[in-house]
């Protein structure tokens, strides 16, 4: 698997610079935690590696591919789940992960979402509509996509939100087992989550201004 980079990244929401040369480089079995104050661009970020943002400069490629040249090879590459749970209200918790599965190019969506969902030990739910699920079992749901289809990078906004401490630890095992197959994953986080070995690319370094929380909740909105 080649690896991932970002070289000279830009971004611009508006009339704001969020952040400007920018750069990073994961491979294999890495780890890469962003860290850095509220508004510095963590989800943008997140956002943008998932070609949900175009850079306003810069570069993003798999080796010397560039993602630009090959996006839909890089949407198969990549799974990534936001910081707001999406989850449709009137399918159940099976039939919203098995469109995701079946998105991703699971041979058997049913049976690969129930399969996640017992990883992530709430088979228990996949009957339930999604209007009826708890904030922790939404984002166990919405966490359970990373193994309903498989993609070699993770990109993960505020994995552990809503979560309790066991299921800290289940995403803590299931990450260290993707990593040890040759996985990558990039993640933001405000609480401490075990990543042995993992690298830190610290946002502020690459933002032209302070930031408060009313900015990093309005990236969050957009």
């Amino acid at each position: 698997m080649p690896a991932f980079a970002g070289t000279e990244l830009t971004c611009l929401r508006g009339d704001r610079l969020v952040f400007t040369e920018l750069d990073f480089r994961i491979e294999p079995g890495e780890a890469l935690m962003l860290l850095g104050p509220n508004g510095s661009g963590k989800s943008s970020l997140l956002r943008m590696l998932a070609g949900l943002l175009k850079p306003f400069r810069g570069r993003l490629a798999w080796d010397d591919l560039e993602v630009r040249d090959e996006p839909d090879q890089h949407r198969r590459r990549i799974h990534y789940v936001g910081h707001l749970d999406a989850v449709k209200p009137v399918l159940s918790a099976l039939e919203n992960l098995a469109f995701w599965a079946r998105l991703g190019g699971a041979a058997d969506p049913n049976a690969h979402a129930l399969d996640a969902l017992t990883r992530f030990g709430v088979p228990h739910i996949a009957p339930v509509p999604g209007r009826y699920l708890s904030a922790g079992q939404k984002r166990r749901l919405n966490l359970a996509r990373i193994l309903a289809a498989p993609a070699p990078l993770w990109l993960l906004d505020e994995p552990t939100v809503a979560l309790d401490r066991a299921a800290v630890r289940l995403l803590e095992g299931i990450i260290a087992e993707h990593r040890a197959a040759g996985g990558m994953v990039v993640l933001s986080t405000h609480a401490d989550i075990a990543l042995p070995g993992h690298r830190v690319l610290q946002l502020d370094e690459f933002s032209p201004v302070a930031h408060d929380e009313d900015e990093e909740d309005e990236e969050h909105a957009l």
